[in-house]
């Protein structure tokens, strides 16, 4: 087991180092300057853009910028961001918390409710129940996140009013407000973007789970529990749906970087004051530094991710271990 693990290590250290290169070159080498619009100021001399080009190291060679960031990223120093002018990593860290809560409420609704509603779609084959959760979820999965998320923007903020639509705390909140009270009003900005990104990213949960449960409940093994006079409610559950939870084991892995990405869209249009829309202003503005520290979490995360479907399939099923 732990020599399988290892050499899955291996292989995901030399993809992320292999990630990480291709995307510090593909960024300089796309077209722009990140202090291209400071040319244009008139308060700010072409002497002062000079300075500023060899604080951040964009004059120097493209091959020495990248020697600079590796041994700054191996100490933990991922640069200055041009755009904010603060440290990366107290950017990053600033913006973690909401992140973090955004994308484990939406994961936890995602795979807890769409597993079971896939399964239960399974289990009421070709019924009028099954056909409405299957029209319901491919609706959702087919539902751009962006629009979805203008269309609950209006009609509960704007409509009926009955919950805020944008930031993630409300800034007229008391001082004297309890914490019980501070936790409320975070949930309550919590509802509409962790609502959107759930109801977008269920419909795949659930059509990949109805399939993998089908697939399992025809399986010898599964007839010859109910041969043997077992429950079915213990056959579906205990037999079919442990082998049926491979394909969402996969998907919970490659949807883990959605613990600090979220969605971009879903971020700007509900000002969540997440890392998704912190990149995104890093990419308008082209902040080099901030892209990288941004492109090394999200790449930390697919890895992290893809290790550890790897081993909960080791762990559901001892024949992966297999050489």
């Amino acid at each position: 087991m732990l020599r399988w693990l290892g050499t899955r290590l291996l292989q995901s250290m030399v993809t992320g180092a292999v990630a990480v290169t291709l995307a510090f070159f593909l960024m300089r080498a796309a077209p722009g300057d990140p202090l291209a619009r400071l040319g244009d100021d008139r308060s700010i001399t072409p002497e002062q853009v000079r300075a500023l080009e060899a604080r951040y190291g964009l004059d120097q060679p493209v091959g020495r910028q990248f020697t600079t960031f590796l041994v700054g990223a191996f100490r933990g120093d991922f640069g200055v961001s041009i755009e904010h002018g603060r440290a990366v990593s107290e950017l990053v860290i600033e913006r973690l918390p909401a992140s973090l809560l955004l994308g484990a409420t939406v994961l936890l609704v995602t795979f807890a409710l769409g597993s079971w509603l896939g399964a239960v779609q399974a289990i009421r084959r070709d019924s009028m129940l099954d056909r409405f959760l299957g029209t319901a979820s491919l609706t959702a999965y087919a539902m751009p996140s962006f629009w979805l998320g203008l269309v609950l923007a209006w009609i509960a903020g704007v409509e009926w009013r009955v919950l805020p639509v944008a930031g993630m705390r409300d800034p007229f909140l008391p001082e004297s407000a309890t914490l019980l009270e501070r936790w409320a009003d975070v949930l309550r900005h919590l509802v509409l973007p962790a609502f959107t990104l759930a109801c977008v990213n269920i419909g795949a949960t659930m059509r990949h789970q109805r399939g993998a449960m089908l697939e399992a409940l025809a399986q010898p093994f599964v007839r010859a529990a109910r041969a043997r006079g077992l429950d079915e409610r213990r056959v579906t559950w205990r037999h079919g749906w442990r082998n049926a939870l491979f394909p969402v084991v996969t998907l919970f892995g490659l949807w883990l970087p959605l613990l600090v990405t979220g969605s971009v869209f879903v971020e700007k249009i509900f000002a969540w004051p997440g890392l998704g829309a912190l990149a995104a202003d890093a990419i308008g503005a082209r902040d080099y530094p901030l892209l990288m520290g941004a492109t090394i979490l999200v790449t930390t995360l697919v890895i992290a991710g893809g290790l550890a479907a790897d081993a909960a399939y080791a762990a559901l099923d001892p024949r992966v271990r297999r050489p």
